[in-house]
């Protein structure tokens, strides 16, 4: 082998591992930090549901039932995917049940019965849920550029090509390694892209959503 090929395949096989742990640290960061936002809203649910108890008690029945349609649109938006349309549909309902909370919430206030401490407690407690709603809807759509998976794909081709290059003369079992080096990167490609769209592949946040289900099955 040349020696400005052995340079050009270590810095190729360099910034190929530069690259692919950049992707997969960045991918686990949104990963967990899309697990800690859909605890976030769940605990923000649950407090704004047990604040509705400061609001008169004739204006709490219709609230309530407007919270639970709310929540169940939020816990449907994210089971059905990878439905696309779907989740959408949902998301639809849940922001159009996020108007009609807080206009029977503000309602409710203003009633004469009404205490302050409702206005004081709840109607920021409902802030906060929305805000974290969006929250956890931008946090899907955040990813890197995809020029990124791109040119990680690319070099990942380049390597294998280099790496074939340097054993095109060798005999024997270096088949295995062509076929372990084949496997191994185009794994590692796969995990980073499963990780990075956890709603849509093998490796899913599911299981946490059911954070969201206990609170869901609390509002009696």
């Amino acid at each position: 082998m040349q020696p400005n090929v052995g340079s050009l395949e270590a810095a190729v096989f360099a910034l190929l591992g530069l690259l692919i742990a950049f992707t997969f640290s960045g991918a686990l960061q949104r990963f967990d930090s899309r697990r800690v936002q859909v605890v976030q809203e769940a605990n923000s649910i649950g407090t704004a549901w047990s604040h509705l108890s400061l609001l008169p008690a004739a204006a709490q029945p219709k609230l309530r039932d407007t919270f639970r349609a709310y929540v169940d649109a939020r816990i449907a938006a994210y089971r059905v995917l990878p439905d696309i349309e779907g989740a959408k549909a949902a998301l639809s309902l849940a922001k159009e049940l996020q108007g009609e909370i807080w206009e029977q919430a503000v309602a409710a206030t203003q009633r004469k019965d009404a205490t302050q401490a409702a206005t004081i407690v709840l109607m920021p407690q409902l802030q906060d849920m929305f805000s974290l709603a969006t929250a956890r809807l931008a946090a899907t759509q955040i990813h890197p550029p995809t020029v990124i998976y791109e040119m990680l794909i690319a070099l990942a081709l380049v390597a294998a090509l280099l790496a074939g290059y340097q054993a095109a003369g060798e005999r024997g079992y270096d088949w295995i390694h062509k076929i372990a080096f084949a496997g191994i990167v185009s794994a590692t490609v796969y995990l980073i892209l499963d990780i990075e769209y956890p709603r849509l592949g093998f490796i899913r946040i599911d299981a946490i959503d059911k954070v969201l289900l206990d609170v869901r099955a609390g509002m009696k």
